[in-house]
């Protein structure tokens, strides 16, 4: 009688574990430094909340009226007041603006409907490239 084979051979499950170990050692570093891309994300992120409340504020502030004037429009003129345009007043904990460097326009403060260019940081973390947005003077 012909004895039918079962299971796997011992060349054939080492196979298996070394083809898994260099899967494992390709994909590993893959995983390993998701930390900084997740807080550049973040940092996208904070940036263009910050950028579209700017925008949401100079509309509210271009047909504010008396009475809506103030639930509607906050005076947005520096880098660090676009904090209280954001959706409840609310600045994530570790993130701070300033102007982008670049002499008198980085110090001057922004006239209604005029553009300023900001830089976000978050404390600890330095991003491969600077996370910059615009906002757009209003309220003045």
């Amino acid at each position: 009688m012909k004895q039918v084979q079962r299971g796997f051979t011992l060349i054939e499950l080492v196979m298996v574990i070394v083809i898994l170990g260099v899967l494992a050692a390709v994909a590993i570093p893959k995983f390993v430094d998701l930390k900084s891309d997740a807080q550049e994300a973040s940092m996208k992120g904070v940036a263009g909340a910050a950028a579209s409340a700017s925008a949401i504020n100079y509309g509210g502030c271009s047909i504010a009226t008396a009475a809506s004037a103030s639930a509607k429009c906050k005076v947005v003129n520096t880098c660090d007041s676009i904090k209280q345009a954001m959706s409840g007043g609310v600045w994530p904990t570790g993130y701070s603006v300033a102007a982008t460097s670049g002499g008198e326009l980085a110090a001057a403060t922004a006239s209604n409907g005029v553009t300023k260019n900001c830089t976000l940081t978050l404390a600890g973390f330095t991003p491969n490239t600077a996370v910059t947005f615009d906002i757009i003077g209003a309220g003045n």
